[in-house]
């Protein structure tokens, strides 16, 4: 595989494993850092707009569904607002934390900027594990 089809597939992979969607883009970015480590900040930052886009298209479904029922701990989303969303990353409570934040309305760039800083930390640490 080419350093771009790496880097590509690097990106699929990281927008895919936000959505709702099974998937780990971690071993892939393992994988392209070992294979190319001049690739470096580039693998990061591909991976960590390709993993927030993934979140924000959560945060998109959410804001699409009715509100018409209370979504289980609303509440605490709602009191720690979007920096609650600097846990983005983690699997499984990650997704409902975007999927609940955009059903909150709340600030799109606020929520995005927040599960940006959580996911690049995730990735900064796990290479330079």
């Amino acid at each position: 595989m080419t350093e771009t089809a790496s880097l590509s597939s690097l990106f699929i992979s990281s927008f895919l494993a936000a959505t709702l969607l099974p998937g780990g883009s971690e071993a892939v970015l393992f994988a392209v850092v070992k294979s190319y480590p001049d690739t470096l900040w580039m693998a990061l930052t591909l991976a960590t707009v390709g993993n927030t886009l993934g979140g924000m298209a959560s945060f998109g479904m959410g804001w699409l569904l009715p509100q018409t029922q209370q979504l289980k701990h609303v509440e605490k989303l709602r009191r720690y607002g979007t920096p609650a969303l600097l846990l983005a990353w983690m699997p499984l409570i990650g997704d409902a934390l975007c999927l609940t934040a955009g059903w909150l309305r709340l600030n799109p760039w606020q929520a995005a900027l927040f599960m940006a800083i959580g996911k690049f930390a995730r990735y900064w640490i796990i290479t330079l594990l």
